[in-house]
């Protein structure tokens, strides 16, 4: 293996380029707020470790070497890439560079998708965005293995993973057309006890059927589930088609407008929120835009 070739220090080009610029080591040790000897001293240093005379001084002045002047090139275009990597890390650290890999639950993709999306365009246009529209299982784990900097979704998820509430909305009982209690402005879960549901697989999240468990339990009833579906679509056709009842964020309406109608329940209330594993510059600084838009901007209806 080859002996490794010395290399110059940042500060010692700086100091070679000040003084060829002005062709005046007094002058330039001015600039640099050094002493005149120090600066002739890194800029011997610097001849030794390039293995040539820079600079060539007498009492005409000081003057650049043929290898002086091919050198002051590249060590500008050093100091300038230097200047560059520094201002990458400062944007990146800023949260204004780099790229952002975002899942969104299937069920809050069609309102929260295309504002995320655009607030990032906007206010971060040098910050890569991808998504993904995932069921919350995977969502999860992607968080937690790293394939997903931020998510968007619904709690309650697990202890470790933090969460941003960006919006709230009324849960909703699904109805099928022509159901005894479509034409009620609101209506109470209990008033359901009697009917047949349709709900998705408790598989498919444990923690938010713990929820639901509480919530009917609270009501006074264990549902009667004929059906289980997958997906919020599949839930609301099973709803028009007359198989049971459901309950689902009012949000979930832009999904079917036909066959269905959406009452709100009683004190339901349903969150949507930003959750993180470890927290990068740029979705910190996402998650503090889409906060202040959440001020003004009713994340539900303005996908």
């Amino acid at each position: 293996m080859s002996p490794s070739v010395p290399r110059p220090e940042l500060r010692q080009l700086r100091y070679f380029v000040t003084v060829a610029e002005h062709l005046s080591f007094t002058t330039a040790a001015r600039d640099l707020h050094l002493a005149q000897q120090s600066l002739s001293q890194q800029i011997a240093a610097l001849e030794r470790t390039v293995g040539a005379r820079l600079l060539d001084r007498d009492t005409r002045g000081t003057r650049l070497t043929e290898p002086g002047r091919l050198f002051l090139a590249e060590a500008r275009a050093v100091l300038e890439a230097a200047d560059r990597a520094v201002a990458v890390a400062r944007r990146a650290a800023a949260g204004e560079l780099g790229r952002l890999r975002l899942g969104f639950l299937a069920s809050v993709a069609n309102y929260m998708l295309p504002l995320v999306v655009r607030a990032g365009r906007e206010h971060l246009p040098d910050v890569e965005v991808t998504t993904a529209d995932v069921a919350v299982g995977p969502l999860v784990t992607g968080l937690r293995d790293g394939r997903f900097d931020l998510a968007f979704t619904r709690p309650p998820l697990v202890a470790d993973l933090r969460v941003r509430v960006l919006a709230r909305e009324p849960v909703c009982a699904v109805l099928p057309a022509g159901h005894r209690l479509a034409d009620r402005p609101e209506l109470a879960l209990a008033e359901l006890a009697a009917d047949p549901w349709v709900l998705t697989p408790r598989s498919s999240w444990p923690p938010w059927h713990e929820q639901y468990d509480r919530d009917f339990a609270a009501a006074g009833f264990a549902p009667d589930v004929v059906q289980r579906a997958a997906t919020v679509p599949n839930l609301l056709g099973l709803v028009a088609a007359g198989v049971g009842v459901t309950r689902l964020a009012a949000s979930a309406r832009t999904l079917r407008d036909t066959g269905v109608v959406f009452v709100p329940i009683t004190g339901a209330e349903a969150e949507t929120v930003a959750a993180w594993h470890t927290l990068s510059p740029a979705a910190e600084r996402l998650i503090g835009l889409l906060a202040d838009l959440a001020g003004t901007t009713d994340f539900t209806t303005a996908g």
